[in-house]
C-alpha cells in the first residue's frame, strides 16, 4: 500500500507542476491543455476513449501472450540445438536491428488494417527481451545442479524440464517485466501507420483536428493502462516465484539510508 501511496503523491506533484506551468506561462491550450481541461474531456468523451482502449488493450494482451510463447520457444531452441544457435541467433538479433517504424507499413500491407498487424508489431517488440532473458537464465544454471541432475537421470529433456527451466524462471520474469513495459509501443505504432480503431488511431486523428485535449486524455488513459498492466504482471510473477523474495523493500529502504 505504501508504494501505491508514494506513487500517488508523485503523480499529484507532477500534475500540480503541470497546472502551474500552464497557468503561469500562458501557453495556448492547443499546444498544452491544462490537467483540468484534460480531465473534463476524459469525462465528457469517456465512452469514446474506453471503446478505443478496448481495441488497444486486446492488441497489447495478444501481443504479450504470443510474444512470450515465441520468446520462450526461441530461447529453448537456441539453447538446446546447435543448428538453432548457428542459424537462428543471427536472425533474432537482426529482427531487433531493424527499426520497428520501418516494419510497420510492411506489416500493415501484408496483414491489413485489422488487429493482426498490430498484434504482430507488439509480438516483434516483446519476444526479444523474453528470449534473451530466458536464454541467459538457461545458460547460467548452477553447474552443481546440473551434475546432481545427471546423477539422477540421463535424459537431456528431463534435465532441461526439471533443472534448467526452474533455474531460469527468475531471468524469464525479468524479461517479462521488460516486455510488459514496452508492449504498448508496437500496438500504438501499428495504429499510427494504419488502423480504424484504438488509442493510437484516436490520438492521431485528434491531433490532426487540433483536439489536443482529447489527445492528452487518450494518452493519459494509455499510460494508466500500461502502468496497471505492469503492476499486475509484476504481482503475478511475485506470486509465481515465491522462492525468489525481493531483497529490496520500500518500507525498509528509508531505515537503512
Amino acid at each position: 500500500m505504501k508504494p501505491f501511496l508514494n506513487g500517488m503523491v508523485t503523480f499529484g506533484v507532477l500534475v500540480a507542476l503541470w497546472a502551474a506551468y500552464v497557468e503561469l506561462s500562458g501557453i495556448e491550450s492547443f499546444l498544452l491543455p491544462g490537467p483540468v481541461q484534460v480531465i473534463a474531456t476524459l469525462i465528457a468523451r469517456f465512452d469514446l476513449i474506453m471503446g478505443h482502449l478496448g481495441h488497444t488493450a486486446l492488441e497489447i494482451l495478444l501481443g504479450l501472450l504470443i510474444g512470450t510463447l515465441v520468446g520462450c520457444a526461441s530461447a529453448l531452441a537456441v539453447h538446446s540445438f546447435p543448428w538453432a544457435r548457428r542459424y537462428g541467433l543471427p536472425v533474432l538479433v537482426a529482427s531487433q536491428a531493424l527499426p520497428v517504424f520501418a516494419l510497420a507499413p510492411v506489416l500493415v500491407l501484408w496483414l491489413g488494417y485489422g488487429i493482426w498487424s498490430k498484434v504482430t508489431m507488439a509480438t516483434l517488440i516483446i519476444f526479444f527481451p523474453v528470449t534473451t532473458a530466458f536464454l541467459d537464465g538457461l545458460r547460467r544454471t548452477d553447474p552443481g545442479w546440473i551434475e546432481l541432475g545427471r546423477t539422477m537421470t540421463n535424459s537431456r529433456l528431463a534435465l532441461i524440464w526439471h533443472i534448467r527451466i526452474p533455474a531460469a524462471l527468475p531471468g524469464l520474469a525479468s524479461g517479462l517485466r521488460v516486455a510488459t513495459g514496452v508492449a504498448p509501443i508496437g500496438a500504438i505504432v501499428g495504429e499510427w501507420v494504419g488502423s480504424s480503431a484504438g488509442l493510437g488511431y484516436l490520438m492521431l486523428h485528434a491531433n490532426g483536428r487540433m483536439q489536443i485535449d482529447l489527445m492528452f486524455a487518450a494518452l493519459f488513459v494509455l499510460a494508466l493502462f500500461a502502468v496497471g498492466l505492469w503492476l499486475i504482471v509484476d504481482r503475478l510473477l511475485r506470486l509465481a516465484l515465491p522462492w525468489q523474495p525481493d531483497s529490496f523493500s520500500f518500507s525498509q529502504e528509508g531505515k537503512h539510508s
